[in-house]
C-alpha cells in the first residue's frame, strides 16, 4: 500500500491549518497536526475535493505538463469526453480533435470511441453474468479504490472490464506502431484528463500489469491553448471523430448507464451520494438493477477538478454537442478496435485493502475497535474538527493507533480544568471552617 501512486499532494507553504478539509474528506484521510494540514496516504481515493475546498490552493493536484511531448518520437492525443464540454458554441468536435493536431499532437483517438466498445463488451458481460447484478461500473478509479478498502462485499459486483482510457490508449498504442514503424518507446500515449484519479490509475493501472498510457495532461492546462488553434482549424476541420452520442456521453452522470440500452440502471454522482449508494448496497436496500455508474465528481466527469467550466452548464453542453451525433461508430470500428474487445477484461484479481482496520489480526481489530467505542462515548460528540480529526470518531481511533491523544479535544481540556477548578475550591470551602 505504500507504494501506491498519490496525485493528490499538500503544499505545506501554503497550508494554514483550517479545517475545511478534513470535513470534506470522505475517506476521513486528513488529518491537521501541528497547524498543517497531513494526508494519510493509505485512506486517500484521490477524489480531488481537498483540491475544491481549499481556500488557500494548498492541495493540489500532480499531472505532467505540454512540454511532455518532446520525449517522444510520435505522440497520440486521447481527450476524454467532457474536453468537449469545455467550449461555447462547439457543433464539431473534428475541430477540436484538429486544434489538438495543431498543438502539437501527431495523432489523436477519442476515449469516447473506446467507450462505445466498453459499452458493446458490458452489454454483452450483462447478459453472460446475471449471477453478479448488480454490476457496478469500474471506469471511476475513485469509487473503485473506494470499494477495495471500504466495501469489501462489493468487490465481487465490479465490472471486471478495462475503462475507456485503457482500451483507448491500446488501440493507439497498435495504430501508431502499425503507421510509424516505430518501437513502443518512442511512442507517446497521452491522456487529457478532468481529474486527479486518472493520473493515480495511470501510475497504478486497475487489475492489468502496466497501463500503456505514458502521460497525462490536465484538461485546464490544455484548454486555453486550444482555444486559439480552434479558431484556425474553422469550419474546414477533417474528420477526424470516431464516436457518436453513446461514447460522448460517458462525459457526464449517466451517459454510461445509458448506453447499455436498459432501464434497470442506477446513476449516482458526487462522493457523498456515490457513499450512501454503496451503504444500501452493502445492507441490501437496493435490488432489481443490472448496472449501477457511479461517479465520484458532481456532473460525473464534466465535475472534475482539472476542468474550466461549470459541470452543470458543461452538462448542457454536451447534450447539445451529441444531439446531431450518431448513435454510436463502433460498429464501424477497423481490426485494432475489433483485436482491443478481445483484450478488455481484466488480466488480475481485484483484492480488498484493510487500510482502516486497527489492528493486524482479525481479535487485535475487536480489542482495538472496543477500546475505540469506548474512547468515543467520552468524548463530547460534537465533531468540531478542533482537534485536528473530522469526527469524534476519527479521534477515538487515532488515539487507538496511538497517532493522538485526548488532551487535543479541547473539550476534554475545558472539562477537566472545570473539575480541578471546583475540587480546589471544594479543598479551600473545607480548609476555611478549620480554626
Amino acid at each position: 500500500m505504500d507504494k501506491f501512486y498519490h496525485s493528490v499532494r499538500l503544499d505545506e507553504s501554503l497550508c494554514k491549518g483550517c479545517i475545511n478539509c478534513i470535513k470534506r474528506c470522505p475517506t476521513g484521510a486528513i488529518r491537521v497536526r501541528n497547524k498543517t494540514a497531513q494526508i494519510n496516504k493509505k485512506f486517500c481515493i484521490d477524489c480531488g475535493e481537498c483540491i475544491r475546498i481549499c481556500p488557500h490552493h494548498a492541495k493540489l493536484a500532480v499531472y505532467d505538463k505540454l512540454d511532455v511531448l518532446k520525449d517522444f518520437a510520435y505522440t497520440v492525443a486521447l481527450p476524454a469526453p467532457s474536453l468537449y464540454s469545455q467550449f461555447n458554441n462547439l457543433e464539431d468536435v473534428n475541430i477540436v480533435l484538429a486544434a489538438l493536431l495543431r498543438l502539437g499532437f501527431d495523432d489523436v483517438y477519442e476515449v469516447s470511441a473506446a467507450a462505445e466498445i466498453v459499452s458493446d463488451a458490458t452489454r454483452e458481460y450483462l447478459k453472460e453474468h446475471r449471477e453478479q447484478m448488480p454490476l457496478i461500473s469500474t471506469a471511476c478509479p475513485s469509487v473503485v479504490r473506494l470499494i477495495r478498502v471500504k466495501f469489501p462485499n462489493l468487490i465481487d459486483h465490479l465490472l471486471p472490464l478495462k475503462p475507456p482510457i485503457e482500451v483507448a490508449a491500446q488501440i493507439a498504442v497498435q495504430r501508431a506502431m502499425k503507421k510509424t514503424g516505430l518501437p513502443r518507446e518512442q511512442i507517446g500515449i497521452v491522456f487529457i484528463s478532468p481529474c486527479p484519479s486518472k493520473v493515480s490509475y495511470v501510475k497504478n493501472p486497475l487489475c492489468v500489469e502496466k497501463s500503456e498510457v505514458d502521460r497525462v495532461l490536465a484538461i485546464k492546462e490544455v484548454y486555453p491553448k486550444l482555444l486559439s488553434h480552434m479558431k484556425a482549424v474553422g469550419m474546414d476541420a477533417p474528420e477526424l471523430a470516431l464516436s457518436g452520442k453513446i461514447g460522448v456521453s460517458w462525459g457526464r452522470s449517466g451517459g454510461e448507464a445509458s448506453g447499455l440500452l436498459t432501464d434497470s440502471y442506477l446513476a449516482a454522482d458526487g462522493i457523498e451520494n456515490v457513499i450512501r449508494v454503496l451503504e444500501d448496497l452493502e445492507d441490501q436496500k437496493i435490488d432489481n438493477l443490472e448496472f449501477i455508474e457511479l461517479n465520484a465528481c458532481s456532473g460525473g466527469c464534466v465535475g472534475g477538478v482539472l476542468t474550466v467550466e461549470n459541470p452543470y452548464v458543461a452538462e448542457v453542453k454536451l447534450k447539445r454537442l451529441r444531439k446531431y451525433m450518431p448513435v454510436a461508430k463502433s460498429h464501424m470500428a477497423d481490426a485494432e478496435d475489433q483485436e482491443a474487445k478481445h483484450r478488455i477484461q481484466w488480466t488480475r484479481e481485484l483484492k480488498y485493502e484493510p487500510v482502516f482496520n486497527l489492528g493486524d489480526t482479525m481479535m487485535e481489530s475487536f480489542s482495538r475497535l472496543n477500546q475505540a467505542e469506548r474512547l468515543a462515548r467520552r468524548l463530547p460528540g460534537l465533531d468540531c474538527g478542533s482537534c485536528g480529526a473530522p469526527t469524534c470518531r476519527a479521534l477515538a481511533e487515532d488515539i487507538v493507533r496511538g497517532e493522538a491523544s485526548e488532551k487535543d479535544c479541547i473539550y476534554r481540556i475545558k472539562d477537566d480544568l472545570q473539575r480541578l477548578l471546583e475540587e480546589r475550591g471544594q479543598k479551600e470551602d473545607d480548609g476555611s471552617g478549620v480554626d
